[in-house]
Formats: C-alpha cells, structure tokens, sequence
C-alpha cells in the first residue's frame, strides 16, 4: 500500500504538459494563407495598383469622376455576365452560351415590344424566362445527361446564336423606335448625379447584383452547397447534397442573368442587334471571372473578385486608350493577367495541400 502511494506522488509531481507542434509560418507562407482565406484579395490589390499606374502616368486627367464612372459604365454588362459566369465556374463548369443568351433574350424583348406589340412589362418577362430557360436546358444536360459543361455549352451556343438569326432575320430594332413605342427597355440608360460624378442605373444594378449573390453565396445553404458541388461534387452528394438540383438552379440562375444583362444592354447601346452575337461576349465574362480569382477547378473565389476583374480591364482599357496605345496592348496585357491569374490560384490552393 505505502509503494502505491510513493508511486502516486511521483505522479504527481510528473510534468503535465502537453506537446505541442508549433509550426513557424514564413512571411510568404503568411501571406499565402491570408490570400486563401481572402479571395477577393488579389484581384483588388491588382485593381489599386493598375489605377495608381495609369494615374501615375497619365496624371490628373485619368482621377477625374468621369473617367472613372466612364469606366463602370463600360463594364456593367461585363460585370453582369461575369456574375452568371462566377455561378457556373464555382461549381468547376463553364457557360460559353451566356453571351448570345444575353443577345437573343435582347432580341426577344424588343419583338415582343415592337413587332407584336405587348406590353414592355410583359415583353420583358418575357426575354427574362427565354434566357431562363436557355439556362434550364444546360442545367438538364450538365446534371441529368451527366454530359461535360464545355461541350454542352459549345453546342448551345452554336444553337441559340443560329435560333437568333433566324429569328430575327438579322434585323435591327431602331434607338428611336424603342424610346417611342417601348421606353422600359431603356431604363437602365437612366442617369443621375451623385456629386460630380455621372451613374447610370445600369452600373446600379450590376453592383446591387454582385453584392446580392455575394450574400447568397456566403450566408445561405444554397450558397454553401454551390461551393461544395464545385469543391468535390461526390463528397457533396455524400453529405446529403442534391447536387443535381444546385447545377440546375445555378444553370437556370445564370440564363437568368444573362437575360437580365441583356436588358441593361438595350439601355447602354439604344439599338438592338441579332449581330451582336458575333461580339465576345463569353470570352470577356470569363476573362473577369479568372482575373478575378474565381477559380476554374470551382469550389474556390469570391464574386467580389469577378467585379474587381472586370474593373481591372476597364481600368486597363481606358488607361492605354487615354495613352493612345495601340489596342493590341490591352489584349496583351489581357492575355498575361488570365495566366497570371491561373498560376497565383494554383500556388495559393498549396495551402491546402
């Protein structure tokens, strides 16, 4: 009993500490985790210093509210697109139909308007389901026919342009036929002052958008089941995902939005026209969406970051056309921002490795 006891008391005094592994984080290696944990952060800090250069060397000129409201003003049906785009590349797809979506959704409200003669309120529902539904026939193919996203698009794309110009015979709907006989479909060319500088309710609604998705995102189950689809879509289904539901709503979404960004599109051109298909529309979506830092392997990004990209063409743009560049520099300097994009997400998602 009395060596029970000696044996307790040198347990006692025994050191109760308990290990621990402390790893020692290098600068680099802080700021590597910083950027995971904060997407959106890259892209902004590439936006300050794009707006510093180009201030810097065109002086005063390129400060001014309406060089800088010019700028939204240019990349608002960008940044609407690219918010449709963000939803689909989340979940590790692509939408490379989103562009003549927009067009064909413009197309259908304007005949709807004019050539039929509904009501603006109604043609515009009206282009607002078609891009729906546009969007609810990738969603099908993509969730239930398990087929790949790129193809399914590719070919929607090919489809939805042809339906476009058959449909409309290539015609162009008038600037001032639209203010007369259907003036709801300008209204996001409606302008007001905010001191000096110049908004139009296009720029409104793109920035009231993306920071309505950024909250879906981030505070709904929704939001959080996109990003897990995209992150493993499996180990989602496991956990007791529907993951087909969430790419048919996301798909659905996205045609959806698209429809919308053609709606504020009638308001930035006036006309519409069916050849606006040919613009690339799809490869400036996706452009912001990747130099926004949404990555391409889905499950990872920030839709602030998508606004922040596309900020930084328009800034990039307008800085080499007030430098009068010649044009092939942007698209050179488009060009190294997407690789470098892509290489900063590959080294940030080590983290996690």
């Amino acid at each position: 009993m009395s060596q029970a006891q000696e044996f307790e008391k040198v347990l006692s005094g025994s050191d109760t500490s308990v290990a621990a592994f402390d790893e020692h984080k290098s600068a680099v290696r802080r700021i590597q985790h910083f950027l995971h944990s904060t997407p959106a952060a890259v892209p902004l800090i590439v936006l300050v210093l794009a707006i510093i250069v180009f201030g810097l060397t065109i002086g005063g000129r390129f400060f001014s509210s309406y060089t800088l409201t010019l700028i939204l003003q240019q990349i608002a049906i960008v940044g609407i697109l690219g918010a449709a785009q963000t939803l689909v590349i989340l979940t590790a797809g692509i939408d490379l139909s989103i562009g003549v979506i927009m067009v064909i959704s413009a197309v259908i409200m304007g005949n709807c308007a004019l050539s039929y003669g509904l009501p603006s309120v109604l043609a515009v529902a009206i282009g607002l389901a078609a891009g729906a539904a546009c969007g609810l026939l990738n969603g099908v193919l993509v969730a239930y026919m398990k087929l790949p996203p790129f193809i399914v698009t590719l070919g929607t794309w090919n489809i939805v342009m042809a339906t476009n110009f058959i449909y409309s015979a290539n015609e162009t709907i008038r600037d001032t036929d639209v203010d007369v006989q259907a003036p709801l479909l300008h209204l996001f060319a409606l302008s007001f002052k905010v001191g000096t500088a110049v908004l139009t309710a296009g720029v409104i609604a793109m920035v009231a958008l993306v920071l309505l998705l950024w909250y879906v995102l981030n505070h709904t189950a929704w939001g959080r089941h996109v990003y897990a689809v995209g992150d493993d879509q499996e180990a989602a289904k496991l956990s007791g995902i529907q993951t087909k539901k969430v790419l048919m709503t996301v798909y659905t979404l996205a045609g959806l939005i698209a429809a919308f960004a053609a709606w504020v599109s009638i308001g930035r051109n006036g006309s519409i026209s069916p050849s606006a298909a040919v613009t690339d529309y799809n490869l400036q979506a996706i452009t912001a969406t990747v130099i926004g830092g949404i990555s391409l392997f889905g499950g990872r990004g920030s839709i602030l970051g998508t606004l922040f990209g596309a900020m930084i063409v328009g800034v990039v743009s307008m800085g080499l056309n007030m430098l009068g560049a010649d044009p092939q520099w942007k698209v050179l300097l488009t060009g190294v921002l997407i690789i470098g994009a892509v290489a900063v997400d590959q080294w940030i998602r080590k983290v996690s490795a």
